[in-house]
């Protein structure tokens, strides 16, 4: 299952991404907002705890330009969160870095390249090659 969140800035797109998700068959979760004016990293917390917590295999946020809710979700412990506003970089952001939040700015994106990135996401596994499982765990170490 799939955790989404935004806040008022994304919430627009958020509608869209839900509705694609669900066409494709994809069990999807809206973790809030519901339009009304929110602070970002509340949302970025709430879903980025579900995630690293095991809840949901991965999570999509949005605000208005992906930056500041990107930049909160990777505050979390355990989130590998990857703003992305391009098919390539959402496809690097799996294979590569085994991200497990996507991060996307509502009023940057429109809702077909959004989609595409989405599905670009969901459908690219991490690749497990030794270079890259290498580097996450750099990654993971500067948590500590």
């Amino acid at each position: 299952m799939i955790a989404i969140a935004s806040d008022h800035g994304g919430y627009a797109l958020k509608l869209e991404i839900i509705q694609h998700l669900k066409d494709r068959g994809v069990q999807v979760e809206d973790l809030g907002c519901d339009g009304e004016r929110v602070d970002y990293p509340d949302y970025a917390e709430k879903l980025c705890k579900a995630v690293a917590a095991g809840q949901y295999e991965r999570g999509i946020l949005l605000c208005g330009t992906g930056i500041g809710i990107s930049i909160a979700a990777n505050k979390v412990h355990g989130i590998r969160a990857a703003l992305c506003g391009d098919c390539y970089s959402a496809e690097m952001s799996r294979q590569h870095n085994d991200a497990n939040v996507l991060c996307l700015g509502g009023r940057v994106l429109g809702p077909e390249l959004a989609k595409k990135i989405v599905d670009t996401y969901l459908d690219t596994p991490f690749s497990f090659g030794e270079s890259h499982s290498r580097r996450i765990a750099k990654i993971m170490a500067l948590e500590k």
